[in-house]
């Protein structure tokens, strides 16, 4: 008989039994829906932690050493959204007899504020003023000079030059060890001494390929070591990310293992309850490939639909927090990568949506298979007698 007999055939035996088929879909429809929401989440808990590296203070790439003729503006390029010039100054700042070796990093406060969120780090007073003479301290390099907003103290870049006289605007604290110790801000017109090479903090558009504008960068400039992106300068949060890609597969995994045995046992309580049905299709010649066909056709059909509802299920879930997210804020504060805000924006990509689907759709494929043997090894006058 032709395949779509069977398939046709599969789907009346589903309708018959309403009860039996709604169950079942129920079943793979909760898990599917859940698992893509919880996939989405996972990969929008993974944004988060980008975005709260990134907008600290580092950018999704930064340039190392730049010598002065490459230009601000010619490191804007498709999918750049903003490109903060910074040059780091050593040197020493003085306040009553207190001393203090740090890295005097001169910035735009006008471009830093769109791009940046060190400056809502602050513990006292403000930060940087565009045209004025002023610093911006770390708390550990302020308790160090026991100094606060306000008080004006000294930069040395060289021993054998006086002093410039800088004034206190404010004093912040990030939590982070690299930003905390030994760093301090001014704005560019502050500088002492005009650097011969600056760093470049490269903030991109959402959804631009870091990577790409990367090879932009090193077919133009040459030199790899001039940038880095934020998966260079941070391994431990790229390692955290797959962990979590992996984590969250393996979840998925013994998800709808759970889900086939449930299938796979129920099913079989479906076959036996249409076992007289079955046997007499063996007694009218019904071949073990075509019960087998059957039986497949079945769970698949009952899957497909499933799937699609838990589909649409899933991504209605995601679509009600992608906009407002979902505040996490009481289990992140002290977390590194969620420095800056501890709310999370769930997201769809192909992973998030149809590895769910995949897997259980695979797995009904091997539910299928007890039912099936069930059937195919009943003897056909041991069914008919039992009727």
């Amino acid at each position: 008989m032709p395949f779509t007999f069977w398939i046709k055939t599969a789907g009346l035996f589903l309708v018959r039994s309403r009860r039996s088929t709604t169950v079942l879909i129920l079943m793979v429809f909760s898990a599917v829906a859940t698992l893509i929401f919880l996939a989405s989440l996972a990969i929008g808990i993974n944004d988060a932690m980008i975005r709260n590296s990134v907008s600290l203070f580092s950018g999704h790439i930064s340039g190392f050493n730049l010598p002065s003729t490459i230009s601000r503006k010619s490191l804007f390029t498709d999918g750049v959204s903003n490109v903060l010039m910074r040059i780091p100054t050593q040197g020493i700042l003085s306040h009553s007899g207190n001393l203090a070796m740090v890295t005097l990093i001169a910035v735009d406060p006008v471009e830093e504020k769109k791009s940046s969120a060190i400056w809502k780090k602050i513990l006292q007073g403000r930060y940087l003023e565009p045209g004025k003479k002023e610093i911006f301290l770390s708390k550990p390099v302020a308790e160090q000079l026991n100094i606060e907003p306000g008080d004006n103290i000294g930069f040395s870049p060289d021993p054998d030059l006086p002093p410039v006289e800088l004034a206190v605007a404010g004093i912040y604290n990030t939590g982070m060890y690299q930003l905390d110790r030994g760093i301090a801000f001014c704005q560019i017109s502050a500088v002492p001494a005009k650097a011969a090479e600056w760093n470049a903090a490269i903030f991109l558009n959402d959804g631009a390929d870091k990577d790409l504008i990367l090879a932009g960068y090193h077919k133009a400039y040459l030199k790899d070591s001039l940038f880095k992106t934020w998966s260079d300068l941070m391994p431990d949060l790229k390692q955290l990310i797959d962990l979590n890609y992996i984590s969250m597969s393996i979840v998925m995994v013994l998800v709808f293992g759970v889900v086939s045995l449930g299938i796979a046992c129920a099913f079989s309580i479906f076959i036996l309850k249409n076992l007289r049905e079955y046997g007499i299709m063996k007694a009218m010649g019904v071949t073990p490939s075509e019960t087998l066909l059957l039986i497949f056709s079945e769970v698949i059909l009952l899957n497909l639909a499933a799937l699609f509802i838990g589909i649409i299920g899933g991504i209605a879930a995601v679509s009600v927090f992608q906009r407002t997210g979902i505040d996490l804020s009481a289990y992140t504060s002290h977390n590194q990568y969620f420095i800056v805000s501890g709310v999370v924006f769930p997201r769809l990509t192909t992973y998030s949506v149809w590895l769910a689907p995949c897997l259980a759709l695979v797995f009904s494929i091997f539910s299928a298979i007890w039912p099936a043997v069930l059937v195919i090894r009943k003897n056909t006058s041991q069914i008919l007698r039992s009727i």
